[in-house]
């Protein structure tokens, strides 16, 4: 399983960081960037089905406040009520965990090679095509990209906490007696918006800068892909606006 999980994740992005290394004149930190500008590309299908999910879960909120309000006293009854709002509204409020998971084995993979790769201790795993460099130099803008690197865990972390306000949805108290589990959400989602960037900054102290370089890279672009779904109004919403 090992050894088939290195031929399908681990070596292909490994020989593709590589090559990048050669096509870049040797510079390890402009292949890092390319590197996961490809992998983003090649998960954008998923990543941005799992915006848009998160997108319409938001705009249908006030909808399903209102449910947990009208049936606070009758979960069955809340239960049927939400499933079908969900049904007519078109949402899966699952979807948005598949492309995720879809997301993880890439992620490992990346973990592994900025662990092992920029050592020049992998360099064994290169296909047949690809230049052995022979030596690979991880030293970029005087940075040492194998050796953990703060500065870069520090800018991942204040680019994580952006993208995660962008997906926050602002939500005032539900001051009623049944409100009990809307309020605990909320503010579990105001704890992770502040806890996932912490998290992040001791990553940046203990994990190779290769790697938090690119979190770094890879949370611009999500935030970038965020703005571009969120900054159009859903269509019923802007046939509101039309009416008034």
């Amino acid at each position: 399983m090992k050894q088939l999980y290195s031929t399908i994740f681990y070596q292909p992005i490994y020989n593709l960081l590589i090559w990048l290394y050669g096509l870049l004149g040797g510079n390890i930190g402009l292949a890092i960037v390319a590197l996961t500008v490809v992998i983003k590309l090649i998960l954008y299908p998923f990543s941005k089905q799992a915006i848009k999910s998160q997108k319409s879960l938001q705009e249908i909120q006030p909808k399903i406040n209102e449910l947990k309000e009208k049936y606070k006293d009758n979960k069955e009854a809340m239960t049927k009520a939400m499933m079908e709002l969900y049904r007519q509204e078109k949402v899966n409020p699952f979807s948005s965990c598949l492309p995720l998971l879809v997301q993880f084995p890439f992620l490992i993979a990346v973990f592994q090679v900025f662990r092992n790769g920029l050592n020049s201790g992998g360099l064994d795993l290169l296909y047949p095509f690809i230049a052995n460099p022979s030596h690979i130099d991880p030293v970029w803008l005087s940075l040492d990209l194998s050796q953990p690197v703060w500065l870069l865990g520090v800018l991942a972390a204040a680019a994580q906490y952006w993208q995660t306000k962008m997906l926050s949805h602002k939500q005032s108290p539900i001051k009623t007696p049944g409100a009990k589990d809307e309020n605990m959400a909320a503010t579990m989602n105001k704890q992770m918006l502040y806890f996932m960037p912490g998290l992040t900054v001791v990553f940046g102290f203990s994990l190779p800068g290769g790697l938090m370089l690119y979190w770094l890279v890879n949370t611009l672009l999500t935030v970038l892909q965020q703005y571009l779904v969120f900054r159009h109004k859903p269509l019923n919403q802007t046939n509101n606006a039309a009416i008034k």
